[in-house]
């Protein structure tokens, strides 16, 4: 079976030991205690990698209307958890001179900074920015922005931040944060307002009241900071029924074997994330599949990590100068065997602070275009917000019983599938291994849920990009 579209696509710690007895690559000067970032590069790591990011980032999105909280800005904090409030901070921003700030009090009862009753405004073909700052993180709950009208009787509900505390969040302690709001991921609906079949808002007009919500867990108080709240364009105008990015993490052989197959059928190229130490050993890949796969599949070959050591350790359980190495030599192992992606997926999802206190998304940000998370409290959007924490859907599965998502959540009626189709957004799936029976893990797909999900793709005639494609589709 050819798909109709498959015309246009053929034209640990710090004494983590290498596998494979390799050296750590190129001398990187470490970080003094003190020395702040901006006076020695990132986390002191000053010497600069021999194959650099290129820069083919996607432009920055204007905003259509922007509130940026400098004086005079209208909005009002406030909330039954709120313990202190200040609207005019000069003490922290990242834009002007000034942003709003809100402390809760340490109940779980929500703390906002809103404002009702603005010039009605509609959003046909806009997605929101919204720019704040959690100064810690350790007692946050969740964050929601609210968006509607009669003094919010009626409104739309965003819930945009779920704090973990186990796994990566991509809301970090004292760090500006970017996130997009786009029509595919409004998950509550109040008075007037519905979401229907296939996710679709009710209305996108109309609209005279927003809301920036912070919730604690009850254990103590949170700080937090708004500098923005915009709208931006988004994606409709050039994929108007959204995009599917299939990726594959850790090089496993089924991916060649058992994967290609199904999808060279719908024409329908992967990116798969490579732990390079890996390859040609064991149930791995082989240099040959992966270079078969790229030159006539249309597949691109990512990096996951050099060392498979580092993989199961993870780089936040490194220090900067072995995290930033096992980049370099891993970005210097794609390219020397013709693999020119610039693009990473995290090992695990993590890009926490490596065992030296430096952020393993900015190591990253010195050697690859993009990182991929494991984050999916939202669907990706174009361009990303924060390019170095992609979002993306895991776990996919069609078993019983094994935990991760359920297959059905995607290709079923008003499933991801269908928001992505009918609101235009990035969705970027995550596979690990596909087998020819019953899948035992959630880290594995049978060939049977990845030909159903193939078809759900295919049916509904959405666009399926490898990570280096959607991204150009923006620089």
């Amino acid at each position: 079976m050819v798909s109709r579209r498959s015309a246009l696509l053929m034209g640990g710690t710090a004494g983590v030991a290498m596998a494979g007895g390799g050296a750590w690559l190129g001398k990187v000067v470490a970080q003094p205690a003190a020395a702040p970032a901006a006076e020695s590069g990132i986390g002191g790591l000053t010497t600069p990698p021999l194959y650099a990011p290129s820069g083919r980032r996607p432009k920055y999105r204007r905003a259509s209307w922007s509130q940026q909280f400098q004086s005079g800005h209208g909005w009002t904090p406030g909330g039954a958890g709120t313990a202190s409030a200040e609207a005019n901070d000069k003490s922290v921003f990242v834009r002007g001179t000034q942003s709003v700030r809100v402390t809760t009090n340490g109940t779980g009862k929500q703390s906002y900074i809103r404002k009702t009753g603005m010039p009605a405004m509609s959003l046909t073909g806009k997605m929101i920015r919204l720019v704040f700052r959690v100064e810690d993180v350790t007692n946050l709950a969740k964050l929601v922005f609210y968006l509607g009208s009669g003094s919010l009787a009626n409104h739309f509900a965003w819930t945009h931040h779920v704090h973990s505390k186990t796994s990566a969040n991509y809301v970090q302690s004292g760090e500006w944060v970017t996130v997009h709001l786009q029509w595919a991921d409004v998950n509550a609906a109040a008075g007037t307002y519905s979401i229907g079949t296939g996710g679709k808002p009710s209305t996108k007009t109309g609209f005279t009241d927003m809301s920036f919500a912070v919730y604690d867990n009850a254990g103590g108080p949170v700080t937090c900071r708004l500098q923005a709240v915009e709208l931006i364009p988004d994606t409709v105008s050039v994929f108007p029924k959204g995009v599917v990015s299939i990726t594959f993490d850790d090089s496993h052989k089924s991916i060649h074997d058992l994967a290609r197959p199904v999808m060279d059928r719908f024409g329908f190229p992967g990116t798969v994330y490579n732990i390079a130490d890996a390859i040609g050993t064991g149930s791995f890949l082989t240099l040959g599949q992966m270079r078969s796969m790229q030159d006539f599949s249309g597949w691109e070959m990512g990096g996951h990590s050099y060392a498979n050591a580092v993989h199961t350790a993870s780089y936040p359980k490194l220090t900067a100068e072995q995290a930033d190495d096992d980049f370099r030599k891993l970005r210097e192992w794609l390219v020397s065997n013709g693999f020119t992606s610039e693009h990473f997926a995290y090992p695990h999802g993590a890009f926490q602070k490596t065992s030296d206190g430096v952020p393993v998304d900015q190591i990253a940000s010195r050697h690859f275009t993009t990182a991929r998370s494991i984050i999916s409290e939202t669907i990706e959007s174009f361009a990303p917000a924060m390019p170095y924490r992609l979002k993306a859907l895991t776990g996919i599965n069609d078993g019983t019983g094994i935990g991760g998502t359920a297959l059905s959540k995607l290709t079923g009626a008003g499933g991801k599938l269908d928001r992505c189709v009918n609101n235009g957004d990035w969705l970027i799936l995550c596979l690990h291994k596909v087998v020819d029976g019953a899948p035992k893990t959630s880290t594995e797909i049978g060939t049977a849920g990845l030909e159903t999900l193939m078809k759900a793709i295919d049916d509904r005639d959405i666009p399926v990009l490898t990570v280096e494609e959607a991204m150009a589709s923006y620089t």
